[in-house]
């Protein structure tokens, strides 16, 4: 005859039973980040551009930011297709850093002044970068006042470089767009190089970066003139907690990672200010005459 074996369980209360299975079943749980951020911004390029671009640089983030705060960080990205959606993103703290164009900053802040920057990049030590004016390599165009009724091809409607910067630009050159045949807002910087390649548009405007990969890649442009821009800052949404803006700051400033920020920012971050962005205010006022 089978003998049956019983064990008895100490006597709990039921509330102090509950509170134990609640520990187990806490613990049986696979473990989470202890802060979760959110990356945010826009298909300037690309979006498959964009994730390669950024991923390393992001994972490298999540690395320090642990080290830093004592608590494990993970970082997802948000890649919006448009700027206006990105730039409400951070407005509205529904991402909690981004790296937007200086147009998308100064945007931002009208929505929500407390937008913070964290830093901005650098490029060989400045501020400054170029924009350029691209026009097909055969044209015979010299000068910007020779587009008066020819086309013109532009990025984003809020774009720094595809509009703003490019039409202030024009402006001071004589051009509005009541002189030009016709224009069109195109997107993405690259859209607007294949563009003129393809004489679709007589001139158009695109950042240098993307002006020489498009010409190593064989699209027949060439620079017809070239203006200022200020480097990107890589902003903080105003419900991004203070120690966590400050530890993000110190990372990207230490010159001891200096070798893995360039994985992002070619020469480095500087010390960024709301001042370092003027030049885009003016333009943008100017070019409502457009």
């Amino acid at each position: 005859m089978e003998r049956l074996i019983t064990y008895k369980l100490p006597k709990f209360g039921f509330p102090r039973l509950l509170a134990i299975i609640g520990c187990w079943a806490y613990l049986a749980l696979p473990s989470q980040a202890d802060i979760s951020l959110t990356f945010g911004t826009y298909a300037a390029d690309k979006p498959t551009e964009t994730v390669r671009k950024y991923r390393p640089f992001l994972s490298f983030l999540e690395i320090e930011l642990s080290k830093a705060l004592g608590e494990a960080v993970s970082i997802k990205m948000v890649i919006a297709k448009e700027y206006e959606h990105s730039i409400d993103q951070l407005a509205n703290g529904e991402v909690d850093f981004s790296r937007f164009g200086p147009a998308s900053y100064v945007l931002a802040t009208k929505k929500n002044p407390d937008v913070e920057i964290i830093a901005m990049e650098s490029q060989k030590g400045q501020k400054r970068f170029k924009g350029v004016i691209a026009v097909h390599e055969e044209s015979e165009i010299n000068d910007l006042s020779e587009l008066a009724g020819h086309s013109f091809a532009f990025g984003d409607e809020l774009s720094t470089i595809g509009r703003y910067l490019s039409q202030a630009l024009l402006l001071s050159a004589g051009i509005s767009g009541a002189d030009l045949q016709t224009y069109e807002f195109l997107g993405r910087h690259d859209r607007v190089g294949t563009a003129v390649g393809s004489e679709r548009f007589t001139a158009g405007a695109l950042k240098e970066s993307t002006f020489k990969k498009l010409v190593k890649s064989g699209v027949p442009i060439r620079e017809l003139t070239t203006f200022d821009n200020v480097t990107k800052p890589w902003l903080a949404s105003s419900t991004l907690a203070p120690h966590v803006v400050e530890a993000m700051r110190h990372i990207m400033l230490e010159e001891a990672n200096a070798s893995a920020v360039k994985q992002i920012a070619k020469h480095g971050f500087l010390e960024g200010d709301d001042a370092d962005y003027q030049l885009v205010r003016d333009a943008m006022e100017d070019s409502q005459s457009f």
